[in-house]
């Protein structure tokens, strides 16, 4: 039988690794390299590759925008190809104001890329 102290070690092992099985999830489905992982969260590349490898997990705002990131990358492959999302990411959208969506999503401006999104999931809506 696992000790209180031991059973909430445990229970917080699991839940920040969610955060690095998340930045799993981001690289395999939107076919992000660490670098654009890193880019969006604020985090290093270096850093990004621990997540990758499970060694470590973001947390605070890091956590914040990789889960923002998984939101807007599970949207995205569902309209159009998977592989193409890195690259949709990069270019400058004239609705942004010719900014590139990775880096309103590093910014925090998470709503303003969704919204764009969202225009392409429904372009009779827009």
């Amino acid at each position: 039988m696992l000790s209180i102290s031991r059973r909430c070690g445990v229970r917080l092992l699991h839940m920040s690794l969610a955060y690095a099985e998340e930045a799993i999830h981001v690289h395999d489905t939107g076919h992000l390299s660490d670098r654009d992982i890193a880019r969006a969260t604020g985090a290093a590349p270096s850093t990004v590759r621990e997540w990758l490898a499970r060694r470590s997990a973001p947390s605070g705002v890091r956590a914040e925008r990789l889960a923002e990131l998984s939101s807007l990358v599970e949207r995205l492959a569902r309209i159009i190809r998977p592989a193409y999302i890195p690259v949709w990411l990069s270019k400058p959208i004239l609705a942004l104001d010719d900014d590139k969506p990775i880096d309103r999503i590093a910014k925090g401006d998470y709503r303003a890329v969704a919204r764009l999104i969202s225009g392409l999931e429904d372009p009779g809506a827009s």
